[in-house]
């Protein structure tokens, strides 16, 4: 080591003993008070997106369809048959305001069937055969939908109709196109593909949804439309967006 290097080391050691006789801590080398609140502001960042991940992941898990499901005509029964709380679902599977009722409850709804606290019958309709060309799609979806239960799948299938809905007034999805949904989530038996194409609940849809449309107790200003939902048999409001837990609550 050279004489200025010696010097200057000195040099700092003198100015660090004379800050310390002052009573001021001499600075260290290593990272900067910057620097460590920059490493603490890192750390505490990483440590909640690690939080927010398992939330979503536990989200997640906890919303997946441990219920059973069963159908009777062209109701499908999901949930428990003791449950406290009975809702009535009536839906058609190209109405938009059913698609959008389905994303803002359908995890929610998952939730209380996993945990017991509700059964859901859902009730196939077909209001809006006449909104494809060709006509039909309502009652070929609500068949299938059907036929899926038998197929052990139905609980995503009945989300897939949704997730990818066709717009009215196109031609909506064929029967194949149907088949090929179920296929793809694991329908392996045997009759699921003639099921679907040979359509073979359209009538008891057609009465079904006869039946509903001259059912009073479903109207609104004297006229039925989709998605119309039940609690215990009360019609309720679909702007009230706390029915689902009102209705656990036993409100």
């Amino acid at each position: 080591m050279g004489g200025a290097s010696r010097s200057e080391k000195q040099r700092r050691q003198a100015a660090s003993q004379r800050l310390a006789a002052a009573g001021i801590t001499p600075k260290q080398h290593g990272p900067s008070g910057g620097t460590r609140i920059a490493l603490i502001v890192v750390a505490a960042v990483v440590v909640v997106a690690a939080v927010v991940a398992y939330f979503v992941i536990q989200n997640r898990q906890s919303t997946e369809p441990s219920y059973p499901v069963a159908a009777s005509g062209t109701v499908v029964t999901a949930g428990k048959a003791d449950a406290p709380v009975t809702v009535d679902v009536y839906e058609d599977y190209l109405c938009p305001v059913c698609e959008r009722f389905e994303a803002r409850y359908a995890d929610d709804v998952t939730s209380a069937l996993n945990d017991g606290k509700i059964k859901v019958n859902y009730h196939a309709t077909a209001i809006l055969d006449n909104q494809t060309t060709p006509p039909g799609y309502s009652t070929l979806a609500a068949n299938a939908a059907l036929c899926a239960v038998p197929a052990n799948i139905w609980p995503a299938y009945h989300k897939a109709l949704y997730d990818d809905q066709p717009a009215e007034k196109s031609a909506g999805l064929t029967a194949q196109q149907l088949v090929q949904k179920g296929t793809d989530l694991g329908a392996k038996n045997t009759d699921w593909s003639s099921c679907v194409t040979g359509n073979g609940n359209a009538a008891a849809i057609a009465a079904a949804t006869k039946a509903s449309i001259a059912n009073t107790a479903l109207q609104a200003n004297g006229q039925f439309g989709t998605p119309t939902i039940l609690v215990n048999g009360t019609k309720i409001d679909l702007n009230d967006s706390k029915w689902l837990s009102n209705a656990i609550a036993g409100k």
